[in-house]
């Protein structure tokens, strides 16, 4: 297809993720048109046939599809609402992170100025843009969804999540639960693997070994969990406690922080509190679901 029957639509936002996205559009043959607070960022994009707007106003006038990328929804209200006017008729695709409330609110507040916001939750870093097998969640009108989603997939596939603005930023956010305190125990690992004369290279095929694991666990738990089966016919939570107390013993003694292993330690603790020791730990999301409600 030539450039001429290309979607054209505008990016507002180019620190690394959105370069790569604005990039990525220009490879695809779409008309792109370009704002940023610093401008000179926009200037690699010019070179390659983008139009850089003088104004965030003239950026959102420029297409009907705009796609932003920045730090979060506070950002994006410091940047929109003097250039509100120029809102009506826009298709906002918002892939700033924050949560799923402040999409909703978001959503709202485009409405009341004419615009349909589409959320959108990015699973990748900068090198992920460009290539079909990331993802990105999506939420919000499916007609404007269905709509724009052949230009969307230039950046990533697309997994669409309903209607509620809030969804695809839950969906994000669940992830990078996931992703935050699951690096962070691969970096506690190493740093207890260094005190002890272990580098992380000569520690990473055992890293590497454990986390290749994790599938075929999540596999096995996750519709037990969902039947509310939290059986101790595998493993059991009194077992747990007393695995978590010797890695703390561990790291004590390896002067490394103790604070992660003891947060899950006493997270472990709380369970057995709880009257769940003959449970298997999967127990606990019984435990931190009270907290959290």
């Amino acid at each position: 297809m030539s450039k001429r029957f290309k979607q054209s639509l505008t990016v507002i936002g180019l620190g690394p993720m959105g370069q790569a996205m604005a990039a990525a559009f220009l490879d695809a043959g779409h008309p792109v048109t370009v704002w940023n607070r610093t401008a000179s960022r926009a200037e690699p994009l010019v070179a390659r046939g983008a139009v850089l707007a003088p104004t965030a106003e003239a950026a959102l006038a420029a297409n009907e599809l705009v796609v932003l990328s920045l730090t979060d929804y506070r950002a994006m209200y410091e940047i929109l609402r003097p250039a509100a006017g120029a809102l009506a008729g826009r298709t906002v695709v918002n892939l700033s992170s924050d949560t799923p409330q402040q999409a909703r609110a978001a959503a709202d507040w485009m409405a009341g100025h004419g615009a349909v916001h589409l959320t959108g939750g990015v699973q990748v870093p900068p090198s992920g843009i460009g290539k079909p097998e990331s993802a990105t969640f999506y939420s919000g009108p499916e007609e404007a969804f269905l709509t724009h989603r052949a230009t969307l997939e230039v950046l990533t596939g697309a997994d669409y999540r309903g209607v509620d603005p809030g969804l695809a930023a839950l969906y994000y956010q669940i992830q990078m639960d996931m992703f935050w305190t699951g690096l962070l125990g691969y970096l506690h690992a190493v740093a207890l693997a260094r005190a002890n004369g272990i580098s992380a290279g000569e520690f990473l095929p055992y890293a590497t070994s454990t986390m290749s694991l994790m599938p075929g666990f999540l596999a096995f738990y996750a519709p037990r969990i969902d039947a509310g089966d939290h059986g101790g016919d595998v493993d059991r939570l009194a077992m747990g406690v007393a695995s978590v107390e010797h890695v703390l013993h561990t790291v004590e003694a390896s002067g490394v922080d103790r604070a992660l292993p003891a947060a899950v330690l006493e997270l472990f603790r709380r369970g057995m509190a709880a009257g769940r020791g003959a449970d298997s730990v999967t127990s606990l999301i019984e435990v931190i679901g009270k907290a959290a409600a």
